[in-house]
């Protein structure tokens, strides 16, 4: 169409077929990959069940359980995708619900799969009715929580799919929990692991962070804090 166009207006033109050579990298091998009976990630309860004739337990806050960084469940399983909290916080069932929903439609689960890496929730939370006086006790329980420590996985996804596939809708249910967290891959998680000891390594300065605490320079340990002594200042 376009050659009649321009030759009705006396352009001449030579059309010259070409074949080009293209390389494109070899599929992704997914034989060790076996899929679960139940792919989705399954319901999990708002409160916790006890035995009967055993009434259920207050807490205080301890918020302990969220300082500090996670040192078992912060590596995939399965070496594939996941999400991971970057700094502590605590989970709702509301939470657990949205992750469930939003990675349950839309994940293919003809050839992926999603579990839970985390507890449902267990700590108890107490609260007071409005317009109620100081005293009287410990107020009842309103719901249940479980906290999480920085480092923590919360969700793993997997399966004969890539990165660029889950990250989708990974990072829209990433951006709706109440603390930070990002969507990691295995070769993500180990690039982090390196770049931590090529800074350490190749630091040039003597007075880090730790050196100055263990030092006890200026009198510091006298007012800083206690996690500050254990953990030189990278969690606060």
């Amino acid at each position: 169409m376009l050659k009649s166009i321009l030759t009705k207006y006396g352009y001449s033109i030579n059309f010259i077929p070409v074949a080009g050579l293209k390389c494109f990298p070899p599929p992704i091998n997914y034989d060790h990959i076996h899929l679960p009976e139940k792919p989705k990630l399954k319901l999990l309860e708002k409160v916790p069940q006890y035995p009967a004739g055993i009434r259920p337990p207050k807490m205080q806050k301890k918020l302990r359980l969220m300082r500090g960084p996670e040192e078992i469940h912060n590596k995939l399983i399965h070496k594939q995708y996941g999400i991971m909290a970057l700094s502590g916080g605590r989970l709702r069932s509301g939470h657990f619900e949205m992750l469930r929903l939003g990675i349950g439609r839309k994940m293919d689960v003809n050839r992926m799969f999603a579990i839970w890496r985390v507890d449902p929730p267990w700590q108890p939370v107490t609260k007071k009715g409005q317009g109620h006086r100081m005293g009287g006790g410990k107020g009842s329980i309103d719901h249940y929580v479980t906290p999480i420590k920085s480092g923590r996985i919360i969700v793993e996804v997997g399966g004969r799919c890539e990165f660029a596939e889950v990250k989708r809708f990974l990072t829209i249910v990433c951006q709706k929990l109440p603390f930070k967290a990002a969507v990691v891959s295995q070769e993500l998680l180990e690039e982090r692991e390196k770049k931590m000891k090529i800074l350490e390594e190749l630091n040039q300065n003597p007075y880090t962070f730790e050196y100055i605490v263990k030092n006890n320079m200026g009198g510091c340990r006298q007012w800083i804090s206690p996690f500050d002594k254990k953990w030189f200042g990278k969690f606060i």
